[in-house]
């Protein structure tokens, strides 16, 4: 019998200072949020509003097509693994075509990519989106990866010159050994995902990091809040309109934000 999963909610709001970069979706047995990085190097002639929007807006109609395709999920140990090495493999013959060799310019994202099994789901991240997860038991599982800039804010640079020009150079260094992977062209970013499996959940919430900051803000009690508070589409709008106002109070620069909720259907 396939597995699948159903739609429940889907909400996003636009950030400050640039248009919309997050995308998201679900088809069979694969959902996914992608959350593009805000360029910090020359941008290429891609046709998008940006090139993080249009990457985020590519890779979620690729991964789409990844996840239909049979042969994906019987040519990988991971079927998490082999959907998203599939779609990444359409973005570099995309890419190619595109902007040719370049690699450090080309655009990139942050990922969460939730994969249904016959024994239960796969989740995979790479960088700092979320995946909080209802177990049959009603436990709450949270699955995520390493924050963006992390490796940046701990050389703890002197001004904000010095913060730009480190950022601009991980961002350079990105997908090469020793140095943070994220959703590029390059298909062997999946080796270097941090990939957990869980058994089959009754409920996925899958969010950017732009979302996450209503947990870390406290506007919610944890993964469990975030959970409830996305169960509906009104609660999850509620919830990025409270962050929204939050943000704007204490001079936040607010980013883009999405949640997806899917449960498990046939």
């Amino acid at each position: 019998m396939p597995i699948n999963w159903r739609h429940s909610v889907r909400v996003q709001t636009e950030g400050d200072g640039h248009v919309i970069e997050d995308s998201c979706g679900f088809a069979g047995a694969s959902a996914w949020v992608i959350d593009g990085a805000t360029s910090l190097l020359p941008e290429l002639d891609l046709p998008g509003p940006s090139n993080p929007s249009w990457y985020a807006r590519t890779l979620d109609l690729l991964l789409g097509e990844a996840a239909r395709s049979a042969a994906a999920a019987e040519s990988e140990h991971s079927a998490a693994r082999a959907v998203l090495a599939d779609a990444l493999r359409r973005v570099d013959a995309v890419a190619e075509e595109r902007a040719a060799g370049e690699r450090a310019r080309f655009p990139s994202a942050a990922l969460c990519l939730a994969q249904l099994t016959g024994g239960g789901v796969e989740v995979l991240v790479l960088a700092d989106c979320h995946a909080v997860l209802e177990l049959e038991d009603r436990s709450v599982a949270h699955v995520t990866s390493e924050p963006a800039d992390l490796r940046v804010h701990r050389e703890q640079p002197a001004g904000p010159e010095q913060t730009q020009e480190l950022l601009r150079r991980d961002r350079e260094l990105r997908n090469t050994p020793g140095r943070l992977w994220v959703a590029r062209r390059e298909p062997e970013a999946v080796q270097h995902a941090h990939l957990q499996r869980l058994p089959r959940p009754r409920r996925l919430v899958l969010v950017s990091d732009g979302a996450w900051r209503a947990v870390e803000l406290g506007l919610v009690d944890g993964p469990a809040g975030l959970l409830r508070a996305a169960s509906t589409p009104i609660g999850a709008q509620r919830l990025l309109l409270e962050l929204r106002g939050r943000q704007l109070a204490a001079g936040e620069k607010a980013d883009d934000a999405t949640i997806l909720t899917v449960v498990p259907g046939a």
